[in-house]
């Protein structure tokens, strides 16, 4: 059925019956399981591969310690196998997926061949699903405390009897009570595990700002005290029922939310105010509310989206979108400090003696380039190095030579530290293509594009030998 959607397009799909799509679908699912499954099995195999012992430090070039060398990664829980750690780049950028990404794939599956052995049985053997077993295989790698290989065992046998009969939320809770009922056990043999409730505190306050919706809003999430939680209840419905006196059309939970909001400012005015008389204060005399420093852009070329929404720019924190009509709002706060920094060029091609790289410079390569330049790394620039693309020669001037490597916006490019060491010790190389264009060749010859838009795979397939040649285009 696989085969025969996949030959001839989707012609057929309208012929089919109900019955027939279904266990299309169902054949599908099944396809993507055990691929799921062979990737963790791949990524364990890829480890196997580069350990600790394939690192050649006397390979590389030394830049006086300034970064350091490749070094082994311990990326899953004790008692398994470290990797060199420089080989989890070049996984990820062949699946398409951050370093960051990559290391947790390698991670998982070295946890669940090593520590979970049950668990990655049944996953091969398709019984239960990949990513249901890496959701275990992330929490006893980062349980508190750590997890010893004999705990780790034992919450394998646990969850591996019931792992593919309950839902991903009853897993999370066994998961966490087998840790939690295990390391009681280990602590005192005679405890009631049902006391461990109170030894654990579930207090958090936690700002989700990687999930932020299109329509500029961000999801807050806290677990508070009894007393806590009915007061800031009570404060809450208050500030509602305010808002809605003043002439708030809004919902009652979009109240709720802005209340939350007027609750943190009025909070900082209260901290500023008892700051003394230096503290910054507004117009009115106020304490200034907001004193927050973003780093918003808009522009009318294509970059600029215009959406149901209205105008939308790039806020640099988080990479998130805002809308034009929120700056405004945020700007017309009578209370709300506000600093607005000069437009640079991206385009201008800004030089400057030596090595060191002046404030003006860094300011336009964070700006061109957004993010580190490695392929599908998304680090903000602004926490990155600068690196000189074409290294600098510091004995070029001294020995009367040109510099290869000059300081000019075009041989410049953000890269977050760890892909810094990186290109720097390993055999990853790129080149500019354009104003803010890289190419990047992996050790193993693979070859992507960054640019402002992302990453973009340019390797050219190997062609058989009895292929055509392709036609030459204009």
């Amino acid at each position: 059925m696989i085969e025969m959607l996949a030959a001839h397009g989707g012609a057929e799909v309208e012929d089919l019956s109900a019955s027939e799509l279904l266990r299309a679908l169902r054949e599908r699912k099944a396809v993507e399981d055990r691929a799921a499954a062979d990737q963790l099995d791949l990524a364990a195999r890829w480890a196997d591969l580069h350990p600790p012992e394939s690192i050649h430090t006397a390979a590389v070039f030394s830049d006086g310690g300034r970064y350091g060398v490749e070094h082994e990664e311990p990326i899953a829980g004790e008692g398994c196998p470290a990797v060199a750690e420089f080989c989890i780049a070049e996984l990820g950028t062949v699946l398409g997926i951050s370093s960051t990404s990559a290391k947790r794939l390698i991670g998982h599956a070295l946890e669940l061949r090593h520590r979970l052995p049950r668990l990655w049985a049944q996953v091969q053997a398709g019984a239960v699903p990949a990513w249901r077993a890496r959701t275990v295989a992330e929490a006893t790698i980062h349980s508190t405390p750590s997890l010893s290989v004999e705990a780790a065992r034992w919450v394998d046998a646990q969850v591996a009897a019931v792992a593919g009969r309950v839902g991903p939320a009853q897993l999370d809770r066994l998961v966490a009570e087998t840790i939690k009922r295990h390391e009681l056990a280990e602590a005192d043999p005679t405890a009631d595990p049902d006391d461990g409730y109170l030894s654990v505190d579930p207090r958090h306050a936690t700002v989700h700002d990687q999930d932020v919706h299109y329509a500029g809003t961000m999801r807050f999430e806290a677990e508070l005290d009894i007393a806590d939680a009915l007061d800031l209840d009570r404060a809450l419905a208050h500030g509602a029922e305010t808002l809605k006196a003043l002439g708030s059309a809004a919902p009652l939970d979009a109240r709720r939310s802005a209340a939350l909001g007027d609750l943190a400012r009025t909070q900082t005015a209260l901290d500023l105010h008892f700051q003394g008389s230096s503290a910054a204060r507004s117009e009115d005399g106020l304490p200034v509310a907001r004193e927050v420093v973003l780093h918003a852009h808009f522009d009318t070329s294509l970059d600029g989206l215009d959406t149901v929404f209205g105008p939308t720019g790039r806020m640099e924190e988080g990479q998130r979108l805002v809308l034009l009509e929120q700056v405004k709002g945020w700007c017309g706060d009578s209370r709300t400090k506000v600093t607005v920094k000069p437009v640079i060029d991206l385009n201008a091609e800004l030089t400057a003696p030596g090595y060191d790289i002046p404030d003006r410079i860094r300011e336009q390569v964070i700006l061109r380039d957004r993010t580190c330049v490695f392929p599908w790394c998304t680090r903000p620039a602004r926490a990155c190095d600068i690196d000189h693309v074409v290294p600098y020669d510091h004995d070029a001037h001294p020995q009367g030579r040109p510099q290869p490597g000059a300081t000019v916006s075009s041989n410049l490019a953000p890269e977050c530290r760890w892909h810094h060491r990186l290109k720097t010790h390993s055999g990853w190389r790129y080149d500019v293509a354009g104003p803010g264009v890289y190419e990047w060749t992996s050790p193993h010859g693979h070859r992507n594009r960054r640019d402002r838009t992302g990453t973009t795979r340019i390797d050219t397939p190997p062609r058989a030998a009895d292929d055509p040649e392709p036609p030459d285009r204009p």
